[in-house]
This record gives structure tokens, sequence and C-alpha cells, in this order.
């Protein structure tokens, strides 16, 4: 049995605490922060479920959904109301739908793209001539904005990839690597040529029958995984830590701890900061890892102040037409159990980017700017009953052009340090199952290491 400490208690540091005591190995994890989860925060307030971090997780990916199953939470699983699944794009000032059929912004049916209002011809023709394109034997890596334009073209850019990829990763299409953020399309793109007909080919050979959910939650929202891993927890110390040392030691509040591994599920910009004095060139890499911070306002209304049922599971807000707003999620409709019956909840993003004057402002002022958005682009003018402001400073990892190599880098420096391992949104993806998988492979890697000794 080794002594492991990790550091952090986010989802990632809680689901390798978890799988590390599981493996037999006597844990302690270590945090400051008065309530662990990181960024998964759940509240109900006035009938409805309140996420401060996100609401969900997606289906395709396994790593969640294997885990909260294995905790007995499989009953309270709830499912996206995909039969209401519509998602609007600002264009020209008014909510336009995108078009049935897209995977992305990638279109796989003919009608919806020919008569849609949200491109134009010229997109339209280019989306059509895209299926004509020959494999390309090692496409080099860039950013999503170039990919894109490069096989759909700029209005695709503009009022696709970058609106749907702001509402996942706050960040920008001309910076994000393709790569490292679409990685199937890459490998359509090496076999096929065409992206539109790799996407068609996946289809065509995936199992017959119902299409399962896009995203799943819990009724009780997503801390509940977090709390029910939080009950597996042998050890907790309140306690910032301030540098790991070879060995492994690892300081803290003036004190510290002796460990066989160590497991940092912190931001990579913190993980930099204990590592220096350990390994400079290690740390130097985490720290070029660039983050973004992001706005949460939840916003309770009564019912009958809405004229017409909101339809759709939200919108989408394009950098060519934002003010403040990025996206916006009308919560009722995406999910079940998440507002009584005589509530209406909208969930309103900001994407702050590295905007600190952003962030600084005051709940009110946050308050009354996106509230004249949602007047202009839905005709709301009902006082909320309740507003819930959440910032997240510097929590979104960017995977920029070249993330790709430096996380292999990361992980060559690493294998200098056995015993030194890494979870987190950093790495492998952002979303919660990508975080749990983290967790995975670093305790999987610690049960390796033991076998050899």
């Amino acid at each position: 049995m080794s002594r492991v400490v990790i550091v952090g208690g986010g989802i990632s540091g809680l689901s390798a605490a978890y799988y590390a005591t599981r493996a037999g190995h006597e844990c302690t994890l270590l945090d400051p922060a008065p309530h662990l989860g990181g960024v998964i925060r759940t509240e109900t307030v006035d009938g409805c479920v309140v996420e401060s971090g996100p609401d969900s997780f997606i289906a395709q990916k396994p790593w969640a959904l294997e885990l909260i199953r294995e905790l007995g939470l499989e009953g309270d699983l709830i499912r996206s109301n995909d039969h209401l699944r519509k998602t609007y794009i600002l264009r020209h000032g008014r909510l336009t739908p995108m078009p049935d059929g897209l995977f992305l912004m990638v279109p796989t049916a003919i009608a919806p793209t020919v008569t849609t209002r949200l491109l134009g011809v010229s997109t339209k023709l280019k989306m059509a001539f895209e299926l004509l394109r020959r494999p390309v034997a090692d496409p080099p890596d860039r950013s999503v904005a170039d990919f894109v334009r490069d096989h759909y073209g700029a209005e695709a850019v503009d009022y696709l990839a970058e609106p749907l990829l702001a509402g996942i990763y706050g960040g920008d299409a001309a910076d994000l690597s393709v790569t490292s953020v679409l990685p199937r399309f890459v490998e359509f793109e090496r076999r096929y040529g065409s992206v539109t007909r790799g996407v068609l080919a996946a289809r065509s050979g995936a199992n017959s029958g119902p299409p399962p959910a896009l995203f799943l939650s819990l009724k009780g929202g997503m801390q509940q995984l977090t709390a029910a891993l939080a009950n597996h927890l042998t050890r907790v110390v309140r306690a910032k830590v301030s540098r790991v040392e070879p060995g492994y030691r690892v300081h803290f509040d003036g004190q510290s701890l002796e460990a066989d591994h160590v497991i940092l599920a912190t931001p990579a910009y913190t993980a930099a900061e204990l590592l220096r004095g350990l390994d400079p060139e290690l740390a130097d890499l985490l720290a070029g890892i660039r983050y973004h911070s992001s706005i949460t306002l939840a916003l309770g209304y009564e019912r009958s102040t809405f004229q017409q049922p909101l339809r759709g599971f939200g919108f989408l807000v394009p950098r060519v037409e934002r003010r403040l707003l990025t996206a916006c999620t009308f919560v009722g409709t995406k999910f079940p159990h998440r507002t009584a019956d005589n509530r209406v909840l909208l969930r309103a993003f900001v994407g702050a980017g590295t905007n600190d004057a952003l962030l600084d402002r005051s709940d009110d002022s946050l308050a009354g700017d996106v509230r004249e958005e949602l007047r202009r682009l839905l005709g709301l003018t009902a006082t909320p009953l309740f507003c819930r402001v959440q910032r997240w400073r510097r929590a979104m990892a960017q995977y920029t052009v070249g993330h790709e190599r430096a996380v292999e880098q990361i992980h060559a420096r690493l294998a200098r340090l056995p015993g030194l391992h890494l979870a987190g949104n950093a790495y492998l993806g952002i979303g919660v199952p990508d975080c749990i998988r983290t967790a995975q492979l670093a305790v999987a890697a610690i049960d390796a290491l033991d076998r050899l000794v």
C-alpha cells in the first residue's frame, strides 16, 4: 500500500482519491477551500436547481457514467430533453435556429442546410463542394478557425464554430487547436478528405436504435456526484500547499507530508508554482497552458411573466454580434426536474476571457446589463425573483495550437519523476468525464509503478 497525497479537491482530485482508496492506497487530500468539488456547486433556490458550474456531462464519453453507476447514483440520472433540442444563434440582431442535422458545424442533412437563414448561398455551396475533398495524408495542427474556414468558409467560422466553441471553452476559435479540440474531424480529414463524409460514415456504422441522450445529469444537480465522492474520503486536510520537494515531501501551512506518490489535481498554473523548485522545465511547460475566466448568472422568474414558452435549449451569441452575453440556457427545457412548474430559470454566460475588470464588476452591474440584453433578445421585461452570480477566475483551460505537443513534453518530463502525476482539465479534455479519466490514468500509473517495486 502506497502513501498517496492528492492536491486539489475538484472533480479530478475527488475522483483520484476515490480510485486510489479503492485500490488500497493510503490517501490524503489537500485543499484550502471550504467547499469540495471545485467548480461543481449546486443549490436549490425557490424550487429551481441552480448550478454554478457544469450542469451536465456528455453521454458519449463513458467515464462519468461509469463512476456514477459505481457510486450507486444511477437511479438519479436524468437525460436531456433531446426531443426539444433546438439551439438559436444571434444573426443580425435576431435569434435564428441552427439547421437540423448539424453535427457541431458539420452539415449532414441537405434540406435544412439549403433552407436555413443562418448561412448565405456561398457558404451553402462551399459546404456542398466540401464533399469532394481528397484525403490529407498528414494534416498539420492549426486553429479551429483555419480548419473550418478551409472546409466550410468564413461564415461557418463566425456563426457556427466560434459561438459553439466559445460556449464550451470560453475561448477563441482563432486560438484553439483543431487537433486537441476536434480530433475526430482531423481524423476524418486524414481518412476521407471531407469532414462531412467522415461524419456520415461514422453515423452509418453506428448501432441502430434510438439515439442516446446528448447530455446526462443528476436530479439533485452535479454536486450529487462530488458529494458522493467526498463521502469516500479517508483524510482531508484544509490547507494550501506551498511546494512539492523531491522525495516526495508536500509542504503546507508550516507542515509537511511524505508521500510515495503525489497527484496534482490543480490548474496547470498552480501545479507550475508547486513544482518550480523541483523541475523548472516542467513548471514552464505547465505555466504555458493558458486559462480563461467566465461568469454565470442564474435568473429565476415567475412563469406567468412569459408571454410565450421558451423553445429549445437556448441561444448562442457569436463574437461578431456580441455585447456581453456569450450564451443563455433555458434550463427547464433542457432538463427535467430542474424547475418548479411555476418557475422559469435562465442561465446566462459571460465570457470574461482575461478581462479582470469584467470579473471585478458588481453583481448588480452585471445583472443589469444581462437583463438589458435579455430584454433586447427575448423581449423579457420582468424582474427576476432571484439572481445568482458566479465568477470563475482562470478556470477554463485553453487548448491552443500546439497543445498536443506541449502535453507530450509534459509527460516526457513526468517520466523522469516517477511518483508524480497530474490530473485535471488542462491535458486531455475539459469536461467532467475527461477530468475523471485523468484521475483514472493517474491511479493506474501508481498501480503500475508499485507493481515494479
